[in-house]
């Protein structure tokens, strides 16, 4: 008779830990120089749009290694899988803080962290069900995405400072030191898997496959959820890259646009750790998609228009808590109206939609600002339009089944 209780060990904490620790220094590299675009044109004696590059290039690459790096990982499994994402994410960050006088070199060094990006963030649905019980992958996966949210808060509130300081050179020197210690921390600690499963083989997902794609693309519900998290994950990308530029044509400092951009990621925290406990408890994902949704659009239109540093910060912790509160719902609710189709591959094609849109929201924001002031108002309204166009697509939503089917 097959046993239906299954051994959790407590090593699996330990392994959430030091993914969660190589996922926030990875995404700590990518943000870096959001905050401190204006001080970084100076040292590098390059444009704004350039020092852009050195955050989207990370879009572009997710794009064309995400794929390859999930079948990596599904393959020859975790050790190895999110041992690259590790290592490239140690050595070119230790890199970087050693080039730190030539900007191609630089580039260099972006890009090749940006390739380990995807063996990171595409690997949390395979540590989630090799490790943990069923009715504990929602809270591993949570925490995996909560450690890609400080990554970007610790990034913008701390690399002002540091270069304030210690200058670019010893902010990027120190970040780099980081890296190799949180890479070798992952390498020396990860485990492949614990002794025993802790559940059915046919329970282990895997991070990101392709079964399953024709079915998600004849899904009507999953083409409306792509075409949202197109338009939030977009302005969630540019936003955080231009905050700097964004906020200092209206008088705000870079150290102000890395407290607005910091706190914006801390309501995200928030709101990922409160709105979609609210979905489970309700039973509902449409709906809080909708409240996460309409509250961003009030966040979004605070930062494009505040000019008291007060409202700024409030609009800041109020777009945060509620566009990046809409993510978790959606991975979830996308997992949900696709099934049998892998989760991850379902999240995988949202975060990609997610990357194309950033990249495009990029290069559009820095092509229509003005001319004469550098402000950014024009192409933030159309921001503005699109997450209102995004609001009502939401309604159009039908409700996850196995929502409905836990209220029958």
């Amino acid at each position: 008779m097959e046993s239906t209780t299954f051994k959790v060990y407590k090593y699996r904490w330990v392994m959430l830990s030091v993914y969660m620790l190589i996922v926030a220094v990875n995404q700590l590299l990518w943000i870096t120089f959001a905050p401190i675009t204006s001080d970084a044109v100076l040292y590098y004696g390059v444009s704004d749009i350039q020092i852009g590059i050195l955050s989207m290039c990370f879009m572009i690459v997710f794009i064309f290694v995400s794929i390859p790096a999930s079948w990596v990982i599904d393959t020859y499994g975790i050790r190895i899988g999110v041992g690259i994402g590790a290592v490239l994410t140690g050595v070119f960050g230790m890199l970087r803080g050693m080039v730190t006088n030539s900007y191609d070199l630089l580039l260099i060094s972006q890009i090749g962290i940006a390739v380990g990006q995807p063996f990171l963030l595409n690997a949390i649905t395979k540590i989630a069900s090799r490790w943990f019980a069923l009715e504990e992958r929602a809270t591993a996966s949570g925490l995996g995405t909560l450690a890609m949210y400080l990554g970007v808060l610790i990034g913008m509130i701390l690399t002002p400072y540091l270069t304030k300081i210690y200058n670019i050179n010893g902010m990027l020197y120190i970040y780099g030191e980081i890296s190799i210690i949180a890479s070798f921390i992952f390498i020396m600690m990860s485990r492949e898997r614990p002794r025993t499963a802790p559940c059915h083989a046919h329970q282990e997902e895997r991070s990101l496959v392709l079964d399953g794609l024709r079915d998600t693309f004849h899904n009507k519900n999953f083409y409306w959820l792509l075409l949202i998290f197109f338009v939030g994950l977009g302005i969630f990308n540019c936003v955080t890259t231009w905050i700097e530029d964004i906020l200092r044509p209206r008088g705000f400092s870079a150290a102000q646009a890395g407290v607005t951009g910091g706190l914006m990621i801390m309501g995200g925290i928030l709101g990922a750790l409160i709105m979609p406990m609210l979905s489970d408890r309700f039973r509902k994902r449409k709906l809080f998609i909708i409240i996460a949704l309409a509250g961003a659009i009030i966040g979004l239109t605070g930062v494009t228009f505040a000019e008291n540093y007060s409202v700024l910060l409030a609009s800041g912790i109020i777009l945060g808590f509620f566009l990046l509160s809409a993510g978790p719902i959606g991975f979830q609710y996308g997992a949900e109206i696709t099934y049998p189709t892998s989760e991850g591959t379902s999240n995988g094609l949202l975060i990609m939609a997610g990357q194309i849109s950033g990249i495009a929201f990029i290069f559009a924001m820095d092509s229509f600002k003005s001319p004469l002031t550098g402000s950014m108002t024009n192409p933030l309204v159309v921001l503005i339009a699109l997450a209102i166009l995004s609001l009502l697509l939401s309604t159009q939503l039908k409700e996850s089944p196995f929502m409905i089917d836990k209220k029958e």
